[in-house]
């Protein structure tokens, strides 16, 4: 069934499992025969991605000739504790991949990834089996070796053991919004008060008032997550660093970087104070694309996330040949 977004596109649902959906954003102007697949954090809705009329990144994607294609995780229940980060990324992911090269009847896919969803894209990449011609990801982390944000709550959590951390986690129960809400915080204060500040300078701009209002409402939409997934994540990413050391297994294989040999775009935020260039900088050197780039956007974390109405451009030149 056919639903309008908060801006204005039409989509529907073409594949459901779970709480998960694909969502497909048809084009009035299809140029490219590789549609893209968008994979957003677990850990928020992905309505940023489509929150603002104008300003918003699906909607530069379609404009600009593109089928377009979601990963919407949900939000997970009580039922769903025992979901791990390998069936994130291989009963959904990698599924979501394959419906969307059926449903598009296309021979490859751009897979774009943002933030968790971008290191959860590359881990899927690593595996894949389906045609990938593109990977881009947007301020994702793939080393955990050093970050600006939170170095010091690293070094502690790597000098836990692994009980210590099951416990932390309590990975056997679901792990509520507010929970997860206030380790967010914790990471980010003080950046988390920053878009107040921001709002005390603007309080006389209506507009302003009101993009600040829904961009608040996302930002404060956070998901509740299944205690092994966030085991998984805390275990494997952050205390072993396992995905850029290639000691990650998802459904018997080893996630090796090297075995991503389509075209690379990696983009950090300039002032992103959440995840840092010397997170995402080092997939570059362990894969095996000869067509890849690294580039730092002047916007912060979410500022990737915010399109002025087409693609920015330094996208506009990447993707649209890459993409026919």
């Amino acid at each position: 069934m056919t639903q309008i977004s908060p801006t204005g596109l039409s989509r529907n649902p073409v594949w459901q499992l779970n709480k998960t959906t694909l969502w497909y954003y048809p084009t009035h102007s299809r140029k490219f025969t590789t549609p893209l697949l968008l994979i957003y954090s677990p850990v928020n809705k992905p309505d940023i991605l489509d929150l603002i009329r104008g300003k918003s990144v699906i909607g530069s994607f379609v404009n600009a000739g593109f089928e377009v294609y979601l990963l919407e995780f949900g939000e997970p229940g009580y039922e769903d504790k025992d979901d791990s980060l390998e069936d994130y990324v291989a009963k959904y992911v990698q599924k979501a991949a394959s419906r969307t090269l059926l449903h598009s009847k296309a021979e490859n896919l751009t897979v774009i990834g943002y933030c968790l969803g971008g290191t959860l894209a590359a881990i899927y990449a690593s595996i894949a089996e389906e045609k990938i011609k593109n990977l881009i990801l947007y301020a994702a982390p793939i080393d955990f070796e050093e970050t600006n944000v939170y170095s010091k709550w690293l070094y502690e959590l790597r000098s836990a053991n692994e009980t210590d951390i099951n416990q932390m986690t309590e990975w056997s129960r679901l792990i509520s919004a507010s929970e997860v809400k206030a380790g967010m915080r914790l990471l980010t204060s003080p950046v988390y008060f920053s878009p107040y500040l921001a709002l005390l300078g603007r309080t006389d701009d209506p507009a302003y008032i009101q993009k600040w209002i829904r961009f608040n409402k996302w930002a404060n939409s956070y998901l509740p997550m299944p205690g092994a997934f966030v085991r998984d994540i805390v275990l494997e990413l952050a205390k072993k660093n396992s995905l850029i050391k290639g000691k990650l297994s998802i459904m018997n294989r080893k996630v090796k970087l090297k075995n991503i040999s389509c075209n690379l775009l990696v983009i950090c935020g300039e002032d992103d104070q959440l995840v840092s260039e010397n997170q995402s900088r080092p997939i570059i050197e362990h894969v095996s694309s000869k067509d890849k780039t690294f580039l730092i956007s002047k916007k912060g974390h979410t500022g990737v996330t915010i399109s002025e109405g087409q693609l920015p451009e330094f996208l506009d030149k990447w993707l649209p040949p890459r993409s026919r």
